[in-house]
């Protein structure tokens, strides 16, 4: 690295922090260490997800699909993930046997928001759990039974950048339907603390203002 590189890298938290300023209320307050009935709603709608992995070579993202629903909900502490078969490079499940932080990333074709779960993951290759989640009569190679330890939504700024659904009016129009607003999750995960209707209302404005 040269010495203008050096000069030009942040390298403590405190200037980092200075880049971006105070975390928002509804940043902090939407975080929970289990999976809220509102949180699950988003997790039983989605057919896609990014699974994150640490090993000894670093880190790995895997896309997870199915059908909506891909995860099963087993309480509110605990996620199921099926293996299903693929290109058996199980970088994954290989990181996992060293290191069971796992994060996953869900999204909801349409749908701006995200959810983010974050935790920890055991391999299981248990017989009923296997024909539990099987598919046109084919159970996973294994299961990955994950601790969740915690769950927010990510907001829509980098869908609105990406323009990622744009083509896909119809799709989010049917995804909206199920799946809760951002405004909606903010009020039942702070028991009205913050006005939910509020916060859609005002939120279209609020991103195109603050999208870069």
């Amino acid at each position: 690295m040269s010495a203008a590189d050096t000069h030009h890298t942040i390298t403590d938290l405190a200037s980092l922090q200075s880049l971006f300023g105070a975390v928002v209320e509804a940043s902090v307050r939407k975080e929970v260490d289990h999976l809220h009935p509102v949180y699950q709603r988003w997790i039983e709608a989605s057919p896609f997800a990014v699974l994150a992995t640490v090993g000894p070579e670093g880190l790995d993202a895997s896309p997870r699909g199915d059908p909506p629903g891909l995860v099963t909900i087993q309480d509110e502490r605990t996620l199921l993930l099926p293996e299903r078969a693929g290109n058996n490079r199980i970088d994954s499940l290989k990181n996992i046997l060293g290191d069971p932080r796992v994060a996953l990333l869900f999204l909801v074709p349409g749908v701006g928001e995200t959810l983010r779960v974050n935790g920890r993951a055991r391999i299981s290759v248990e017989p009923a759990l296997l024909q539990r989640l099987a598919m046109d009569g084919k159970p996973p190679r294994c299961v990955l039974v994950i601790h969740v330890e915690t769950v927010f939504f990510q907001c829509a700024r980098a869908m609105k950048r990406s323009k990622l659904w744009e083509a896909q009016a119809q799709a989010q129009a049917q995804a909206q339907a199920r799946v809760p607003t951002a405004g909606e999750m903010l009020a039942t995960l702070t028991n009205d603390g913050i006005d939910g209707k509020a916060y859609d209302l005002a939120l279209p404005e609020r991103q195109r203002n603050t999208l870069y």
